[in-house]
């Protein structure tokens, strides 16, 4: 999961960023609520976690300029301000959670985990498309130029992971997770063995390949 950090405390901009990235996901981080603007606008991450209080542009400012854009990305808000009527500004101002300082790391992930499912069920795709790659999920069909593709269970499995994650990293944690519904490492080469079989599949015999290894992160399905 993409997630960005909009915190002008730089000391806990690095814990929530560390603490989320040891649990798979990735994560960039702006210090004020423009930057967080500019980065937030092209709809690429998959949850903001966007403090209340910041200089040069608020946090509640912030969100509400990218609803006024169309950004519907989920947002959680954090603040130390925890009356009830701060929490419905900042639902009103377009936030989907408030959480308030200070608050477990758990608590933060679960909330985050929550969001992006709620997202997910909320958008409902019958039909991916990365590059010149298409999958059908109804169908169970996958073509390359045109070309189909013939795939195992699993192997359409991970395809549509990385598919709905395109140009993106995502790391071995998120695919024994997501895929392979494991919630520990298993110490077997199953992943590699799925990659090569995969990248053996959609990239033999075309000119450009998609399936990239990227080193010290995980994979990247390129388009």
């Amino acid at each position: 999961m993409r997630l960005l950090i909009v915190e002008d405390d730089l000391e806990a901009s690095r814990a929530m960023a560390t603490g989320l990235s040891e649990k798979g996901h990735q994560c960039e981080t702006a210090p004020d609520g423009e930057a967080g603007l500019r980065a937030a606008r092209d709809g690429r991450f998959d949850v903001l976690v966007v403090d209340r209080m910041m200089p040069r542009m608020d946090g509640v400012t912030m969100v509400e300029t990218l609803r006024s854009e169309g950004v519907q990305t989920p947002v959680l808000f954090l603040s130390a301000l925890g009356e009830i009527h701060d929490r419905v500004r900042g639902l009103n101002a377009g936030g989907d959670d408030y959480l308030v300082k200070p608050y477990a790391l758990a608590e933060l992930q679960a909330r985050v985990e929550a969001l992006a499912r709620r997202r997910e069920l909320g958008s409902v795709q019958t039909r991916l498309k990365v590059g010149d790659l298409e999958m059908d999920l109804i169908a169970r069909e996958v073509r390359r130029a045109g070309i189909e593709i013939d795939l195992q269970p699993r192997e359409f499995q991970l395809l549509e992971f990385l598919m709905r994650h395109g140009g993106q990293s995502v790391t071995r944690t998120m695919l024994l997770e997501k895929v392979w519904e494991y919630h520990f490492d298993p110490q077997t080469n199953v992943i590699d063995v799925h990659i090569s079989r995969l990248r053996a599949k959609i990239d033999k015999g075309f000119e450009k390949p998609m399936l990239q290894t990227v080193r010290g992160a995980g994979y990247r399905l390129e388009p």
